[in-house]
């Protein structure tokens, strides 16, 4: 692989599993392709995997050729993830993108406050007359669903005249039908239509939940009286609103979201974490125990929110047996600052100083002018059993003053030693995002570790089981028999008349290799 191509697989295992719009360079650094996706990592990885080059046809290969660098950026939704990409389509015409290229844009909608009895309409094109515009909306069929309910939950007119008269009513079935307040008979004044119109443009903007409330229990009662079809037909109705009204930012180009902030992010951290110290260097432990067999466990390290790969760590767990989570996060903790403590030669002198030994520790290195190798904080993959037995361990050593937590993938939340309840952050928070990348990576280190394991144990040949076997022996064997499975087709006075192997050999391997 060129090194190029290994520069975008090392940036890869930065990108979050999080929705967003990725960006593709050629070598001139010109702008080649806009995509979006929910999960930025595994679509980035298939353009970087060597079978998607062989499968893919032509135009997809020659554009996987031409990656020179990428770029993404984080959204908070997958409509925010269209809207983005088409604005960047449309405004940089990359070569390998066909949709929303041509002069077609997204649904807006429209109404002029200042007309005598305003109504919504659907139109592409913002434009500088004074009225107010709602969107644009990524889903025409859900906002085109939307407005008919809202005009008919708040009376609003359909019909086209700036200012209907009687003679237009009585062209209009919309009243008949209760789908309009009928204001061009004065059948509501000016001045409730235009307070109709006001709370229609709230619900629009996402700000009132009463008309969503009202569908739900309507919804809740058609299924009690198991009118399962009228039920489904407002669940659609509640998604679609829901859908709609939903808040989306609008990109411009002093508004483009940034990718990862990491000062930003280890500011945001300590403040929700209230740590004394900003955690400037952080470590991560994650046990990989898929089988009985082969329990592994990483440590990661990201220094100022990057991560610090020459101080990865990789651990085969011996003391545990069977799959013990707890267990196998003790020793790892244990082995991996005790091997700290042991390097640097520092002991606790309790007595004469009431200075912790992390303290002391950092003191020392900073009076020889080297970095601590103590971390500022300490995460654990998992809930409150892994972040116990954590702080236990470090108890027992003396490095009980380490802030420590535990991150729960299933619901991203955070433990703290001491709290009963967890710490619930917004998805999109700068601090979750920071812990997410480090036990992602953490996870990705540990797995990859558990499957190499697990590779090097089925190419292991089955006369390594047996005692006495030298490696050239092995190797002799093989070479002579071609194979194990040739081996176990050999009857044991054919083995036992080699002039190498011998009967007492023999017998042991078809002891471990029958026939």
């Amino acid at each position: 692989m060129s090194p190029p191509k290994q520069n975008l697989l090392a940036k890869l295992r930065e990108v979050p599993h999080q929705p967003g719009v990725y960006v593709m360079r050629d070598r001139f650094h010109r702008i080649i392709y806009v995509g979006k996706a929910r999960d930025l990592r595994k679509r980035l990885a298939h353009y970087f995997t060597p079978s998607r080059l062989t499968r893919a046809d032509l135009k997809t290969r020659a554009l996987i050729e031409s990656i020179h660098d990428f770029e993404y950026h984080l959204v908070k939704s997958d409509a925010e993830a269209i809207l983005y990409e088409g604005k960047l389509i449309k405004e940089w015409r990359p070569k390998y993108n066909i949709s929303f290229r041509d002069d077609k844009r997204f649904l807006l909608v429209r109404v002029r406050l200042s007309d005598p009895f305003p109504r919504f309409e659907l139109v592409r094109l913002r434009k500088e007359d004074g009225a107010r515009y709602f969107g644009p909306f990524p889903n025409a069929g859900a906002l085109r669903s939307t407005l008919k309910t809202i005009t008919k939950k708040f009376g609003i007119r359909s019909c086209r005249p700036i200012e209907p008269t009687e003679k237009d009513f009585k062209h209009c079935l919309d009243h008949i039908i209760q789908n309009c307040s009928a204001p061009c008979v004065m059948r509501v004044t000016r001045e409730e239509y235009q307070q109709k119109v006001l709370d229609a443009c709230t619900f629009l903007e996402g700000k009132s939940r009463a008309m969503m409330e009202t569908i739900e229990a309507e919804m809740q009662q058609a299924a009690e009286r198991l009118d399962f079809e009228k039920a489904a037909s407002l669940r659609n109705l509640l998604v679609n609103l829901e859908e709609t009204t939903r808040p989306t930012r609008r990109f411009t180009r002093k508004s483009l979201p940034n990718s990862i902030n990491p000062e930003a992010d280890i500011i945001e951290l300590q403040q929700l974490l209230q740590l004394p110290h900003e955690p400037r260097v952080m470590e991560c432990f994650d046990i990989s125990n898929l089988s009985n067999t082969h329990c592994v466990a990483s440590m990661v390290q990201f220094r100022n929110g990057v991560p610090e790969r020459k101080n990865y760590r990789r651990y085969r767990i011996t003391s545990t047996q069977g799959q013990n989570d707890f267990a196998a996060m003790a020793e790892v903790i244990r082995r991996r600052y005790c091997r700290i403590l042991g390097e640097a030669e520092q002991t606790h002198q309790g007595d004469e100083s009431q200075e912790s030994i992390s303290d002391s520790l950092r003191r020392s290195y900073e009076t020889q002018g080297k970095r601590s190798p103590l971390p500022d904080l300490i995460i654990v993959d998992g809930g409150k059993g892994q972040l116990s037995v954590a702080c236990h361990e470090l108890q027992i050593l003396g490095l009980h003053d380490i802030p420590t937590i535990g991150l729960a993938k299933e619901f991203e939340e955070i433990y703290q030693p001491g709290e009963s309840s967890p710490i619930r952050l917004h998805k999109n928070t700068g601090a979750l995002r920071l812990l997410q990348r480090i036990r992602d990576e953490a996870h990705r280190i540990a797995n990859g570790y558990h499957e190499l394991l697990l590779k090097r144990r089925i190419s292991e040949s089955a006369l390594d089981m047996i005692s006495g076997i030298s490696e050239s022996k092995k190797k002799f064997i093989l070479k002579n028999f071609g194979s194990v499975r040739r081996l176990s087709q050999t009857s044991l006075e054919e083995l036992a008349s080699h002039p190498k192997i011998g009967l007492k050999l023999a017998h042991l391997i078809k002891s471990v290799i029958p026939s």
